[in-house]
């Protein structure tokens, strides 16, 4: 969930375009930081174990099924989850092994229930665990959140009850997005399984 954040774009998961939109954002946003100076990685924050709150692990699952630039490190995946637990330590591993990181940090959060299906790109860092309200460590120097129920009232229970397909369809245009903006900052292609 964004905390004094400002959204730099938002789409929703029923805009057609969403992909292609929230790509050209991305590609803007990481261009504008020097990425080819910087090793990207691509945090995916959540667990297997909440519907609601799979959306990082399942865009870092499609991620790995890619195969991407050796510039690129994904961590969070449905095997391997980075959350609340693990989050500080995966965090510290990053900083002590990759050579000047920039993290694009990805999240499931809650909000308005008009703004449920919302894709937000924000220029700064994610905040794991707000939405629960959980005090975890900020991450990410650009981050994208979606926005998979209303917040407000047993947000433990609302997540374990959101829609899987909501869910599913942000993961794959969050995915598609990078994938896209990846393809076109690096040059490469890549292999689909």
């Amino acid at each position: 969930m964004p905390i004094n954040n400002d959204i730099y774009f938002s789409t929703n998961v029923n805009n057609i375009n969403s992909s292609y939109l929230l790509s050209i954002k991305l590609i803007d946003l990481i261009l504008e930081n020097d990425i080819y100076s910087k090793n990207l990685v691509i945090l995916c924050i959540g667990t297997d174990r909440s519907t609601g709150d799979c959306l990082g692990p399942l865009v870092g699952y499609k991620l790995n099924k890619l195969s991407l630039n050796k510039k690129v490190d994904i961590y969070g995946t449905l095997n391997n989850p980075v959350h609340a637990k693990n989050l500080d330590e995966n965090i510290n591993f990053i900083y002590n092994t990759i050579k000047n990181p920039f993290i694009l940090a990805i999240d499931a959060s809650l909000g308005k229930s008009e703004n449920i299906g919302n894709i937000n790109l924000i220029k700064g860092p994610v905040y794991p665990g707000a939405g629960v309200n959980k005090k975890l460590q900020p991450v990410g120097d650009i981050s994208i959140t979606g926005i998979v129920n209303s917040s407000g009232f047993m947000e433990y229970i609302v997540l374990q009850n959101t829609r899987l397909s909501i869910v599913m369809k942000m993961a794959e245009i969050i995915t598609t997005s990078i994938y896209m903006s990846l393809k076109q900052i690096y040059n490469y292609k890549v292999a689909i399984d």
